[in-house]
């Protein structure tokens, strides 16, 4: 306020000295929609990279934060990551370089209570986000619209009239802009529907109006609405189209007819390098586990810890550990069987027996119930009508095990259950641990999606994962991957994100670890 003060007293003085200012700089009051073209020539020092955004920041909220600047036409790229989601960087191109350079001393200035980096980048970086060759795309862009809306989660067999009439419906009534021909459905280049699409609306009042439909019905399935931009719409157009992110439909595949079971267990010899915990409190984490094990815990092999969900999603008291070999399994065993786990007051006896991976696999997939697992030889295992030509969609194991994040109906070869009717408990249907490389999942995964897991441990008994996605905002987790664990005794939760690749775990345990999620201290660990 002293400086401003300051330079009115200053700019009083030269007018009563007789200055005539001249040649005013018109400072634009509202952010400027516009084409970039991945022939257009961009000059360096106009562009400046800015990190740390909130997910949910808009080229609105960026012109605002860059406010007396003027932003060139189409000058906010906001970047996505290998998945399609905002990683909390930008791209801002400005009209000068003298606007780039006051730019730049806004760095560490804040949004919110996030403060925000700001660094010099080249024209070269701004075109490969922004810029954009798809035809349709530039005919939607080119529209006389005001507001862009992203679409996501549509169904694949959804048309242009049934997403007007989901805007045309209920209190909050808005129009799109053009109607049916408005709206830009994003494909894979065979045509197949990705699930998400762009509408435009001509004010902001309509477009408040059309944000208020966030998670309204379509059919069967919500409907997330977001706020987007250009660049958002060429970036997600063009990774729509480039054949490296290209799945074609699994249900086209023709799956070799190859036999589920290992030549190990078709031979009748198994390694038993493997560990079976049962009766374990079902609120107890990995940690808890490990604890109990002691020394034995430094013979388990990377990625083979297996805890065991039910139906419903919750721990089912069970897990399977994958050891370094069968003396290991056997001295784990011996020293642990039957004795007492102690959690939250209270006395566990927990049995501990030996397994051979090829059973764990087989519980793993809903194949055979844990509790016959040792009483069933391997030879009778093979004598019960198991064929390896009898297929069956694979039950709700989370779509991101397989397919990369898509919720399309993808569909793997395995084995019907046919041990479902003899006295077991539950169906394991999902497991949020890696599987370890003998899993017969891996015969058809490839390994870059096979997920790392981290747990956030003492987070608020109520959160969302809105604010999950906030706490590791600019980290590139899996999407559809965050699971919430609520724990009624202690009012609070365990919160399991998956990612693809080990370093980025690594990254967000060394730089979010004991960080606050509102008043909660964030514990944060690795799966094994």
């Amino acid at each position: 306020m002293y400086q401003c003060k300051l330079m009115n007293l200053i700019v009083l003085r030269m007018l009563d000295n007789g200055y005539v200012f001249q040649n005013p700089e018109i400072i634009s009051r509202e952010l400027e929609k516009g084409l970039c073209s991945i022939n257009d020539e961009i000059e360096d020092n106009t562009i400046v990279r800015v990190r740390g955004l909130p997910w949910q920041c808009t080229d609105c909220d960026l012109a605002k934060f860059f406010i007396g600047l003027n932003i060139a036409k189409g000058g906010v790229a906001l970047c996505l990551s290998s998945q399609g989601r905002r990683n909390g960087e930008a791209l801002v191109r400005f009209e000068s370089e003298q606007q780039r350079e006051m730019a730049l001393k806004r760095h560490r200035h804040h949004i919110g209570n996030r403060y925000i980096e700001v660094y010099r980048a080249t024209g070269t970086d701004f075109l490969s986000v922004a810029a954009g060759t798809n035809n349709e795309a530039k005919e939607f862009l080119s529209r006389n619209g005001k507001v862009i809306i992203r679409m996501r989660g549509l169904p694949f067999d959804s048309n242009a009239k049934d997403v007007v009439d989901f805007f045309c419906r209920g209190e909050n009534s808005c129009e799109i802009v053009d109607g049916e021909n408005g709206v830009l459905f994003v494909h894979y280049p065979d045509g197949r529907a990705t699930g998400d699409a762009f509408v435009m609306f001509k004010t902001e009042q309509e477009a408040n109006k059309a944000i208020l439909k966030h998670k309204e019905m379509m059919g069967v399935r919500y409907i997330e609405l977001f706020r987007s931009t250009v660049a958002e719409v060429q970036q997600v157009f063009k990774r729509s189209q480039d054949p490296k992110n290209f799945h074609s439909n699994s249900k086209d595949i023709l799956f070799p007819q190859m036999s589920v079971l290992s030549p190990e267990l078709m031979a009748g010899k198994v390694k038993k390098d493997c560990i079976h915990l049962k009766n374990l409190p079902t609120q107890c984490g990995i940690d808890n586990i490990l604890e109990f094990l002691g020394i034995h815990s430094q013979h388990i092999v990377q990625q083979g810890v297996h805890l065991i969900l039910n139906s419903m999603g919750q721990p089912s008291g069970e897990v399977f550990i994958q050891l370094n070999g069968e003396q290991s399994s056997q001295n784990a065993v011996l020293h642990k069987n039957g004795k007492t786990m102690f959690f939250m007051g209270q006395k566990f006896s927990i049995e501990v027996t030996q397994c051979s991976g090829e059973e764990m696999n087989l519980v793993l997939m809903g194949l055979l119930p844990s509790n016959l697992i040792n009483q069933l030889p391997s030879n009778q295992l093979i004598q019960s009508n198991f064929s390896s030509n009898t297929f069956s969609s694979l039950n709700q194991i989370p779509s991101f095990i397989y397919s990369g994040g898509s919720t399309s109906s993808a569909q793997l070869p395995i084995i019907s259950n046919q041990y479902l009717n003899q006295g077991s408990t539950y169906s394991p249907l999902m497991w949020y641990c890696p599987t370890p490389p003998i899993s017969p999942s891996s015969y058809f995964l490839p390994s870059h999606l096979v997920p790392f897991i981290l747990i956030l441990k003492n987070a608020p008994f109520d959160i969302t994962s809105s604010e999950i996605y906030e706490f590791l905002n600019g980290y590139d987790i899996m999407p559809e991957s965050i699971q919430i664990l609520n724990n009624s005794e202690t009012y609070l939760s365990d919160v399991l994100i998956s990612l693809h690749n080990r370093a980025e775990a690594e990254r967000i345990l060394v730089e979010k670890n004991y960080q606050k999620i509102r008043d909660n201290l964030i514990e944060i660990f690795l799966s094994i």
